[in-house]
């Protein structure tokens, strides 16, 4: 179904997390962190590193931490139709593995933050956003068959 770009998402779906390695971790944001390692120590491809730093609605959160000029001006946005491809996978996969129905991974997450932390706030905010990108890409999978 992704064609050419079935590595790349793949390849991104292992790595959007890497950002919250400690070792990493420069801003506490870890899309931003993980991007600008894969950038600046791999020399990971762009449209990676682009997946990487956007990946799952990351601008509602770079938003929320005073982080988005940042993440606007160091990465280009990569194409929709993979990024909805990687937020699905983000998305319907639980911290185990376990393939999980959006609206639950959802609420897992909710689950591990207090109301007022942003991370709830930035969840809350995006899982229309998010909730659709599994949609669109539970539509393309039916088609697929």
């Amino acid at each position: 179904m992704l064609g050419e770009h079935a590595d790349l998402v793949e390849a991104s779906a292992w790595l959007h997390d890497i950002g919250y390695s400690p070792d990493l971790a420069t801003t506490g944001f870890h899309p931003l962190d993980g991007a600008r390692y894969l950038r600046d120590v791999q020399g990971a491809d762009e449209a990676l590193v682009s997946l990487v730093a956007y990946h799952s609605c990351a601008v509602v959160e770079a938003e929320e931490r005073g982080l988005l000029a940042s993440l606007k001006d160091e990465f280009d946005a990569p194409p929709e139709d993979l990024l909805d491809a990687l937020t699905y996978s983000d998305m319907t996969t639980g911290p185990d593995g376990t393939h999980l129905p959006v609206e639950r991974r959802l609420s897992e997450i909710l689950e591990r933050y207090a109301p007022e932390d942003l991370v709830h706030r930035s969840i809350t905010r995006s899982s229309p956003l998010l909730t659709a990108s599994v949609r669109i890409m539970e539509r393309r999978l039916a088609k697929v068959g």
